[in-house]
């Protein structure tokens, strides 16, 4: 097997190997862990196949909406981009931190990439973590915040048509708000990341409104840094494996209104914590900055 990294951050690209191939897993596995995304150029796998290497995860996941609907097995998400569905997700986020157990993984196979655009791009959050200045790691090591799904029902209103109600009713309903660290420790690398989903993040546990916003934006503005990111430029069957619990991503919106179709699943996770006692097994990239 071949890893190469893809920047200096994180990111690399596998080859000499097939996902599919059960015997390599465990090697890719430990590549992604040491990496937080890896890309395997071409890998053309079917729906079924998608599924099959996503097992070799954990769980895959059945998406909330889903399970409103009355789903009891996972279903490939689907998403297309197209000239009546621009890209929704271009902001730096892990997905769906408003569940009490977010995802841990996600597989995304790319099926139709538009002909210029449509990357995506991946944020190191341990990175973005490890080079804040030790004073700001240690204040967001002791925060908590409250995320909510509030942005994520405004979204279903504007597509769900006429179940849109009652998809809102049941997500709020079984879905209330949940409080996660700033800061997690990984539970596989011992490393620590930021927490950080642009639209999900309601405020800080025990600041006031202003206090929160604007540590929040801080935040925001700290892991746009080129220096964390990776960015892909996708090919038709090219697959993209990333740990959600060390990573932000979000999805260029520079490709409308060409079509762009891509298979996204999602593997579950469990539930964030902070514990100042674990040594990480991969040394940082970075150390923290000195003024």
């Amino acid at each position: 097997m071949q890893v190469t990294r893809v920047a200096g951050a994180l990111g690399a690209r596998i080859g000499g190997v097939d996902p599919r191939d059960p015997a390599a897993f465990d090697d890719i596995k430990a590549a992604l862990l040491e990496h937080e995304v890896v890309f395997f150029r071409g890998a053309n796998l079917s729906e079924e196949e998608q599924f099959e290497l996503g097992r070799r995860f954990g769980t895959p996941s059945i998406f909330p909406v889903q399970r409103l609907l009355g789903a009891t097995e996972p279903r490939m998400t689907v998403i297309q981009d197209g000239p009546d569905s621009p890209n929704a997700a271009d902001g730096w986020h892990t997905d769906a931190t408003w569940l009490a157990e977010p995802p841990a993984y996600a597989l995304l196979h790319m099926e139709k990439p538009p002909e210029v655009g449509g990357d995506t791009m991946w944020c190191s959050a341990t990175a973005a973590y490890d080079q804040l200045a030790a004073p700001m790691q240690e204040l967001l090591c002791s925060l908590r915040v409250i995320h909510d799904n509030e942005s994520f029902i405004q979204g279903v209103y504007a597509k769900a048509g006429d179940a849109a109600p009652k998809i809102a009713d049941g997500l709020r309903e079984h879905y209330p708000p949940v409080e996660h660290p700033m800061v997690r420790t990984h539970p596989e690398t011992g490393r620590r990341s930021i927490v950080f989903a642009w639209r999900f993040m309601n405020r800080i546990v025990g600041f006031s409104e202003h206090e929160s916003k604007s540590l929040l934006t801080f935040i925001g503005e700290w892991v746009k840094e080129p220096r964390f990111h990776v960015r892909w430029q996708w090919e038709q069957g090219d697959l993209a494996i990333w740990d959600e619990r060390s990573t932000l991503h979000r999805a260029s919106a520079d490709h409308w209104p060409q079509k762009r179709v891509i298979r996204r699943l999602e593997i579950d996770g469990d539930r964030p914590f902070f514990d100042p006692d674990v040594e990480p097994i991969f040394p940082s990239k970075f150390q923290p900055f000195t003024y």
